[in-house]
């Protein structure tokens, strides 16, 4: 079976690699442009890119597949691209680029999608991010016959994993790409068998996972503690939980909810800073306990090895 493959980050890249190292052939891989990134802001290939290259796969990237929208000669130049390619599938994953039904269309078997969510939960962009943030108990994998709505289609497969506690967007991403690739290996193999089942999503349990903005990391103090909490969880590792204390944007990486009440103090005050007790800061309900910090230029620290070099005085106040 010869697979045309559509993704960008790490997340596809480790779809794409159980792919070619399960023998499928990959005569084309689409990825979106390079683009600037670190401090230097050099141009950077998609992690997709970079395993394309590595295994001499030829690599496509469009910056749109819509005829009627901005860049139609490019999107015109990427169908006959398709046309040209002789493929029985595509596989789609955190492509970052929509697919019109004129795409949808080419592959004889269609396009497939792995999508990082228990459908119709998490539709979107950031589907891992909301399950953290919300407090979801489980998560997981649904691979998709793809349409033109978004992450509407037909489910091929699903598997579930528990959310625990300590769970990060991070921790969770590394789980379910990993089985994401195991699971599009799983399904491809069947559809050349020709025992491939599809269902329907629900009607009832739609949600909608919208794209994470760096403005969202800023912490709000007047939110309850347990909030707070799942949200520093939900921007590790990007973009990163902040808030600001004595004019600094301190990054908060790990934090929990304290069995305490804050009682009649303001929203964001240190109400204790010591390397035995941490930072506890007064919420809109409860208290959070900082239990990891950097501080601009720093590096991540526990708490109490954070405090040696940035003092942090109770009665002073995070602000977002």
């Amino acid at each position: 079976m010869k697979v045309i493959f559509a993704g960008t980050p790490e997340f596809a890249a480790v779809a794409l690699q159980a792919l070619h190292q399960a023998g499928f052939e990959i005569p084309l891989v689409m990825t979106q442009p390079d683009r600037p990134a670190g401090r230097g802001m050099q141009m950077h290939a998609s992690a997709v890119k970079q395993f394309a290259l590595q295994h001499n796969i030829p690599v496509a990237q469009p910056v749109s597949l819509r005829l009627d929208g901005k860049y139609p000669d490019i999107a015109k130049d990427a169908h006959a691209l398709l046309h040209a390619t002789p493929h029985d599938v595509m596989v789609v994953a955190a492509y970052g680029l929509i697919l019109p039904r004129s795409v949808l269309d080419i592959p004889r078997l269609g396009c497939i999608n792995i999508h990082g969510s228990l459908l119709p939960r998490w539709r979107g962009a950031a589907p891992i991010h909301r399950a953290v943030e919300a407090g979801d108990t489980e998560t997981g994998i649904t691979i998709m016959q793809m349409e033109e709505g978004l992450d509407t289609g037909p489910m091929l497969s699903m598997e579930k994993i528990t959310i625990t506690g300590s769970d990060t967007t991070g921790s969770l991403h590394d789980t379910l790409a990993a089985m994401g690739g195991r699971m599009i290996v799983d399904a491809l193999r069947k559809l050349q068998q020709g025992e491939l089942d599809s269902t329907p999503q629900p009607q009832e349990g739609v949600t909608y996972a919208s794209k994470i903005s760096k403005e969202e990391a800023a912490l709000d103090f007047s939110e309850p503690a347990e909030l707070i909490a799942r949200k520093i969880r939900a921007f590790n590792p990007f973009p990163g939980a902040h808030a600001s204390y004595a004019g600094s944007a301190i990054k908060i990486w790990h934090a929990e909810a304290a069995d305490l009440q804050a009682g009649s103090y303001t929203r964001g005050q240190v109400l204790a800073a010591t390397p035995q007790d941490g930072v506890l800061v007064a919420c809109g309900s409860g208290v959070l306990k900082l239990i990891e910090l950097q501080k601009p230029g720093g590096k991540r620290l526990p708490v109490a090895e954070f405090l040696k070099g940035f003092p942090i005085e109770a009665g002073l106040q995070f602000t977002k």
